[in-house]
């Protein structure tokens, strides 16, 4: 009881002092109250909301929607358009492949391209039609 005294001095005016024998009452009232609710046939459970659940799953699937665009539909597309550029290759066309040589197509067969590299000493290349990756304008 002293320190609950001693809060009592220390506490603001206006403000509820708690001590500890307020704490073990309400300790007991609710350890009732709960005992009561188990042994109570008409005591009936609350019932919890299920939109939570809906917003939860709602949640997910989104998720999913965007992992999909990511993960899938993204490089696919890439792929399309660096298949589109290379069916697209004609002589003359200066390009740059993925080791960052740049030359000027010279044949296009169906899986090779042969690139001229240097013109003085006509020097060519042989590199396969996925190894081009941009044309230079």
């Amino acid at each position: 009881m002293r320190s609950g005294w001693i809060l009592a001095e220390s506490q603001p005016a206006g403000q509820e002092v708690i001590t500890a024998e307020d704490i073990s009452s309400q300790e007991k009232s609710t350890s009732q109250s709960t005992t009561q609710q188990a042994t109570d046939p008409n005591y009936a459970m609350p019932v919890r909301n299920p939109k939570p659940q809906l917003h939860s799953m709602i949640l997910l699937i989104l998720m999913f929607g965007i992992l999909y665009i990511v993960m899938f539909r993204t490089p696919k597309k890439k792929q399309q358009e660096q298949q589109r550029m290379i069916q697209s290759l004609k002589k003359n066309d200066r390009v740059q492949t993925i080791g960052g040589i740049l030359g000027t197509v010279i044949e296009v067969n169906d899986n090779e391209v042969t690139l001229k590299i240097d013109e003085s000493n006509n020097t060519k290349m042989k590199v396969t039609a996925t190894s081009i990756s941009r044309v230079v304008g």
